[in-house]
């Protein structure tokens, strides 16, 4: 393969950002053959579609969101370069890329990833939500520092990353005042026909709700399975069905949504997991979320 043209892959950079040709082409003041035929050259210098069409915006292949990310590092050092030599703060900020599974609290994704916001130096986050299969599949190709997710990486997987067990705790149940009142007596064989809001089968969490339900013989009315965890608390907000969550944010949800807790179920637990690409942790944020994980949100 040719050496790279840095101009090419200037103007791949901005199509990319704009996801249009025609405002990449407007916001540089450039003629739209121009751009048009730079892109050909650099796709057919690096021998792969780097867009395809999704509407009338162009989204990136898989290759082009490869490119796309070096392109973002380069292109942010050039403008660092340039601040330099013209004698102005860089204010660089450090970057972390993390994957979400879907299935995670929200409460607790946030309480694991702030300690990254108190390291001395400034932190830019980048987000990504998915299913847990998908951010793993991605995770090299998205230059992924970590993935937060509810089950470890298993070998079948097939992913070449290493497993960080963050900590565990036990689940609350919660629902709508209304609810409350008349849920809490009795807890929790009052659960056996209460309403429900359950998450989707594919969730750890659900998998260790049906085998306590089954070891209590207890059979709720299952209201909605939900895959979202923060639509489930949604739901539960406006007196659909009772729901569980992590007993280490029970204030946070009482108070956010307005629901009570209703009784706590220790034998079932939420594990969190950091799965990382390599064993040996380098990044510092990456290690004072795992730090914080372990020394105060789930200490032993």
């Amino acid at each position: 393969m040719e050496r790279i043209n840095y101009q090419h892959l200037f103007y791949f950079w901005n199509v990319a950002r704009e996801e249009s040709i025609t405002r990449a082409c407007e916001k540089l003041h450039l003629a739209q053959p121009t751009i048009s035929g730079q892109l050909a050259v650099l796709e057919q210098q690096i021998g792969e579609k780097l867009f395809y069409k999704q509407g009338r915006k162009l989204a990136l292949t898989d290759t082009g969101r490869v490119v796309f990310n070096y392109a973002e590092e380069i292109f942010s050092l050039g403008r660092e370069l340039s601040n330099t030599l013209k004698g102005r703060p860089t204010g660089r900020a450090l970057r972390l890329v993390v994957g979400v599974a879907d299935a995670l609290p929200k409460m607790v994704v946030y309480r694991l990833i702030e300690p990254a916001f108190r390291l001395p130096e400034p932190v830019q986050i980048l987000c990504y939500e998915d299913k847990t299969e998908r951010l793993l599949s991605d995770m090299a190709m998205q230059g992924m520092d970590l993935v937060l997710s509810d089950a470890p990486l298993t070998p079948t997987s097939g992913a070449k990353a290493f497993n960080h067990l963050l900590g565990e705790c036990g689940v609350t149940v919660f629902g709508a005042p209304a609810l409350a009142v008349t849920y809490r007596q009795n807890f929790p064989r009052c659960l056996s026909g209460a309403p429900f809001l359950l998450p989707t089968a594919n969730t750890s969490l659900r998998r260790s709700l049906d085998q306590w339900f089954d070891a209590e013989s207890i059979s709720p009315a299952i209201q909605a399975e939900i895959e979202d965890s923060a639509l489930i608390k949604t739901f539960g907000s406006g007196g659909v069905g009772l729901f569980v969550a992590p007993s280490n944010v029970e204030a946070e949800i009482q108070s956010q949504y307005g629901v009570e807790a209703i009784g706590r179920i220790d034998s079932v637990h939420e594990r969190f997991y950091a799965i990382t690409m390599r064993r040996k942790l380098k990044h510092p944020a990456v290690t004072a979320i795992l730090e914080n994980a372990r020394d105060k949100l789930f200490p032993e």
